[in-house]
């Protein structure tokens, strides 16, 4: 899986943070989006997507499994 986000999109919910705190974390200064690991284990993968589902500005994707 591989995973990217759109930073202009995001609003700074954090709501990927909470749900996969392994891959995502937010700037100090405004909270937009980290991607801190585009590469996910399988283990991740589950978390990835619900963080892409809770994102209110669809600014989280991914690709593949």
């Amino acid at each position: 899986m591989h995973v990217w986000a759109e930073e202009a999109k995001c609003v700074g919910a954090g709501q990927c943070v909470i749900a996969a705190p392994k891959v995502f974390d937010q700037r100090d200064d405004d909270g937009i989006v980290i991607v801190l690991n585009d590469d996910p284990t399988s283990a991740d993968e589950s978390t990835v997507r619900t963080a892409a589902a809770l994102c209110p500005a669809a600014a989280i994707h991914y690709a593949g499994d």
